[in-house]
């Protein structure tokens, strides 16, 4: 790609955030938002296009960014790059540094556990920081998966809804990527030249999450508008062409 066409296309993902902003009623004026970082580049577009965003409109909100770092878990991020990128966009950077207590619930995945344990630590800072949104940098893929997997594994339709509020609507989980796919981050994290994490977490393959995407990966490949559709699919339920719910 040109230069002119790199910038076409970040200017498009950056809209795309916008739409799913404007569509969901996401971010309003002098909402301060916590954005959960992982190092990933998931996070790293997710930040860098709500700072665009700020910068551009004439609605001012405000960004922190929480980087939370389980020290007993082989996962590796830069830490210096994190905080360099949130200086470089006006955006305060907290380094939490904890240990996830594997020992006492020995039923759950791993992945359950650091997921949860990791949503508790933002949501703390996020009351400690007086802010009403918490900033997640999931994907359309990852509302489709969660969404399968909720099917075949818990018998139930749900998934990553764009807005969740919790704690009697003091907060509210929003998820600003939500209608971008996977590989419209990597591109634009690709352009931008972000770096991926110095060492994956070691646990990744092994949930039934990875399964899942590969089920859906090799859907789509064979037709590019099935992840559009399944995700359309979920705010189009015909519920007269489904059995009623069981008592």
């Amino acid at each position: 790609m040109t230069e002119k066409e790199d910038r076409y296309y970040i200017d498009k993902i950056e809209k795309t955030v916008g739409r799913a902003i404007n569509r969901y009623s996401l971010i309003a004026g002098d909402d301060r938002v916590v954005v959960g970082l992982s190092g990933g580049k998931d996070s790293l577009v997710l930040l860098e296009t709500l700072a665009a965003r700020r910068r551009r409109l004439p609605v001012t909100y405000s960004l922190f960014a929480v980087y939370v770092d389980f020290t007993n878990i082989d996962y590796i991020a830069d830490q210096d790059y994190m905080r360099k990128f949130c200086e470089d966009l006006d955006v305060r950077f907290q380094h939490v540094e904890t240990e996830l207590d594997l020992s006492r619930e020995s039923g759950k995945s791993i992945c359950f556990l650091c997921s949860w344990h990791r949503r508790k630590i933002l949501f703390n800072f996020a009351e400690e920081m007086q802010c009403g949104k918490l900033a997640l940098g999931h994907h359309m893929d990852d509302a489709l998966e969660t969404l399968v997997m909720n099917m075949m594994y818990n018998g139930t339709m749900s998934s990553l809804p764009p807005s969740l509020s919790m704690f009697e609507g003091r907060l509210d989980v929003i998820r600003p990527m939500i209608l971008l796919e996977k590989t419209e981050i990597d591109r634009y994290a690709e352009i931008r030249g972000f770096p991926s994490e110095i060492k994956k977490c070691p646990y990744v393959d092994e949930n039934s999450r990875a399964g899942v995407k590969r089920i859906i990966e090799q859907m789509s490949s064979e037709d590019r508008r099935i992840k559009k559709n399944l995700f359309k699919s979920m705010s189009n339920i015909h519920n007269e062409y489904l059995p009623p719910e069981e008592k």
